[in-house]
């Protein structure tokens, strides 16, 4: 949490090094499967989701740090968990009061354990425990996956075992597991070790990964943790969400219930976020399946702020069982559209205006995944006005402002989830250069890292889109032409016949407008290697497979 480790945060946004790479591909769920004499197109299941029972929705509750930092106590807290009992916070789903670092001695006792600094907790952690249960909410705590926190305090890193028993003694339900002093050990193996570590004591205790983003968590941490931090901190400025939320928004493949994406903690009531910049945060949070947690003084909380965090509307889009990330449906000119499948059949719709001045943003019902009605009902999830619309969905939205609809009416047009596409003779998966959002940029092969630029969704009118660069594009045959030759590029999404694509069993994607294969130029296997139309041939650089 300290700034500086905040140059570590943005590894997925950059090739992966060769260790992060072997992760990502071990973990990540792409599968080959060969046949006699050709090689098929698998969808493989996704990773094993940590199997204790908890966050079957994102986590909700509060964090001490980022209103207090290291001024953390008992009195702090227990003040924090009796105003989220009377203020609407519990009642709205909040559960959780977790206590971030600096809340214990600087050395362990005599026989190896964690003290509670006594000036801090004067009735230790299990009299603060007790006192939160009273309340019916439950207690977090923080430690590091290191030698020492980010504060300077005792790490748990070779001392797992003991640590997790002495949470479990104390009553403790959730644990942030921090990523500072980690002397290079690998962090799945150090995330593991406590998980492997939580669940020998027997009680159920949430297990937050955070390693800001590195190692490409994403890929592994479903099978580690109930979430999992994509970024470094957040701090409370509009630049920094916006900058978190762009991480956050193409890694929705990876999140479902039991297993989330992480984009930090709430800033909601704090620092020069505005009202509208902080409505944004909550709206985008909520659309990406986000925990829910809030780091700004409770018991001090403005109405404003106490109306924002407690909007039951909006927390039912986070809290949806389907337990589905939001995913960027369109980003042109920072005007963008997210949309988020409901258990029910329902889409929630977020409009988002990342610009200084207001603007109009307007999408369909059919772009956003719904169909088959003359005639939709939308909800505005912070007006709580109910209009109807025969399928576009349009408002004005205030610079920095974020405008989200319930959407229901018609039917689901659906689509498969997101994955890599990996080329079965290089080894290595479909890729945006750079992550750009350039239409005309031509894909390449590059070494699989999990990036959001690797992650290609298959729609349900054939197209295969990315989220590169914060926009979502469409792999596109160039110029429409037919022509074997061809370069295969990101485009706006226009539904022309040179975006749809035959996705077949036996390993080859075909242009269906051109009848040609996905191909990689050559048949080379280096990173960089463009990849064309060609006439189909069977040969291996024509074969790929999907997760």
């Amino acid at each position: 949490m300290l700034d500086r480790i905040r140059e570590a945060v943005h590894l997925h946004r950059r090739r992966a090094a060769a260790v992060s790479t072997a992760l990502a591909l071990c973990a990540s769920g792409v599968l080959v499967a060969a046949a006699s004499s050709a090689t098929v197109l698998v969808a493989a299941p996704p990773a094993a989701a940590l199997d204790n029972g908890l966050a079957r929705t994102p986590q909700m509750g509060f964090n001490d740090w980022n209103a207090y930092g290291c001024n953390v106590s008992e009195s702090l807290i227990e003040s924090t968990a009796q105003a989220m009992h009377t203020d609407g916070m519990q009642a709205a789903g909040y559960t959780y009061v977790n206590i971030d670092d600096c809340w214990m001695t600087h050395s362990r006792d005599s026989a190896g354990r964690l003290v509670p600094d006594p000036a801090k907790f004067p009735d230790g952690i299990a009299g603060t425990a007790a006192y939160v249960h009273s309340l019916g909410l439950k207690l977090g705590i923080y430690e590091d996956a290191g030698t020492a926190t980010c504060a300077g305090y005792p790490g748990s890193l070779g001392h797992e075992t003991t640590d997790a028993q002495t949470f479990a003694s104390w009553g403790v339900d959730y644990l942030k597991y921090d990523n500072c002093n980690n002397n290079g050990v690998p962090a799945q193996s150090r995330y593991t070790a406590m998980r492997d570590a939580l669940a020998a004591t027997g009680r159920p205790i949430l297990f937050s990964l955070c390693n800001w983003g590195q190692e490409n968590v994403w890929t592994w941490g479903a099978g580690v943790g109930n979430s999992w931090r994509t970024t470094g901190d957040i701090n409370a400025s509009f630049s920094s969400m916006l900058s978190i939320f762009h991480s956050n928004a193409g890694l929705a493949a990876y999140a479902g219930p039991g297993h989330w994406n992480d984009p930090d903690m709430l800033e909601v009531g704090n620092g020069s976020l505005t009202q509208t910049e902080a409505r944004s945060e909550f709206s985008l949070w909520s659309e990406m399946a986000a925990p829910l947690i809030a780091g700004t003084n409770i018991a001090s909380a403005s109405s404003a702020t106490l109306s924002t965090l407690t909007n039951t509307r909006v927390i039912a889009v986070d809290q949806d069982p389907l337990g589905k990330q939001g995913v960027l449906v369109s980003s042109a000119g920072g005007l963008d559209v997210l949309a988020k499948p409901l258990s029910n059949g329902d889409v929630a719709v977020a409009l988002f205006n990342e610009t200084g001045s207001t603007a109009t943003i307007s999408t369909t019902a059919g772009a956003v995944g719904k169909t088959g009605a003359s005639s939709y009902t939308l909800t505005d999830l912070w007006s709580g006005a109910v209009s109807s619309t025969s399928g576009t969905i349009s408002a004005s939205v205030p610079s920095h402002g974020t405008v989200m609809y319930r959407l229901s009416g018609g039917s689901s047009t659906g689509s498969d989830p997101s994955g890599p596409i990996r080329a079965v003779g290089a080894g290595r998966c479909l890729d945006v250069p750079g992550s750009t959002s350039t239409a005309g940029t031509q894909v390449d092969i590059w070494d699989c890292n999990g990036g959001a630029n690797q992650l290609w969704t298959r729609t349900a009118s054939g197209q295969l889109t990315v989220t590169s660069g914060g926009a979502r594009m469409c792999l596109d045959a160039y110029d429409n032409r037919t022509a074997p030759g061809t370069k295969v590029e990101i485009w706006s999404c226009n539904g022309q016949a040179n975006q749809q694509w035959q996705v077949n069993a036996d390993g080859t994607i075909v242009g269906t407008q051109s009848g040609l294969c996905l191909d990689v130029t050559q048949a080379a296997t280096a990173n960089g290697t463009p990849v064309e139309l060609w006439t189909c041939n069977g040969a291996s650089n024509q074969h790929w497979t999907l997760s």
